[in-house]
């Protein structure tokens, strides 16, 4: 569906140049923001591959183990559905430790294979579960204690002071993460309520008084 977007929007700019004579202006914007793409991509590369081989030697020297024990009990929480040994799990804390760093793109392949795993567990297999849609909307608003692709934006353009946004960007996505796991709980306080048999409670009270 994104590339039948894309493509409309392209086909109407073109439209719309072509109708007010502007397709040389339009031709230009194309290799100018063809240029800048390479341009910014070399500049990225470079802080990307510094942060992978950080994270490299954290993985070597027990720091993200010890990251991932941390989280392990705020992932049972969230995911209690999901069982303690299941591989999915450390998936999920390979995902969420990844995109703790900043690491968007080291996080990507992460959530993934915890989406395929999780798809495992799935009894209807064209409906997602409550633990794929807790596992979306925590990498979607993950909480970021360096924003490493942001900070290395704003060096590849000569930013004065390119982490100075660390702060706010650390308080923005405790905020959003907040959010989504607020939302998540309601979701699923409400799907379990309305999962449940009326007047079962009744029962078991009966019961108990007999």
């Amino acid at each position: 569906m994104i590339n039948w977007i894309w493509m409309g929007m392209l086909v109407i700019g073109f439209v719309f140049a072509a109708v007010n004579g502007n397709i040389d202006s339009v031709t230009k914007a194309a290799f100018d923001g063809a240029q800048t793409g390479v341009t910014v991509s070399f500049g990225l590369i470079s802080i990307l591959v510094f942060w992978l081989g950080m994270m490299r030697l954290a993985e070597e020297a027990g720091l993200l183990k010890k990251v991932a024990k941390l989280l392990s009990p705020v992932v049972r929480f969230l995911f209690p559905d999901v069982p303690k040994d299941h591989p999915a799990m450390g998936y999920i804390l390979s995902n969420m430790s990844a995109n703790l760093f900043g690491l968007g793109n080291a996080a990507t392949p992460m959530g993934i294979k915890a989406m395929q795993e999780l798809q495992k567990l799935n009894p209807d297999k064209e409906t997602a579960t409550p633990a794929m849609c807790t596992l979306l909307a925590l990498n979607t608003a993950s909480i970021t204690l360096i924003p490493t692709t942001l900070i290395a934006i704003r060096l590849n353009y000569d930013s004065a002071n390119p982490s100075e946004i660390v702060g706010t960007t650390l308080l923005a996505t405790a905020i959003a993460t907040a959010a989504a796991i607020a939302a998540d709980r309601w979701y699923r306080f409400r799907t379990f309520h309305k999962a449940k048999p009326p007047g079962a409670g009744a029962g078991l009270s009966t019961d108990a008084k007999g």
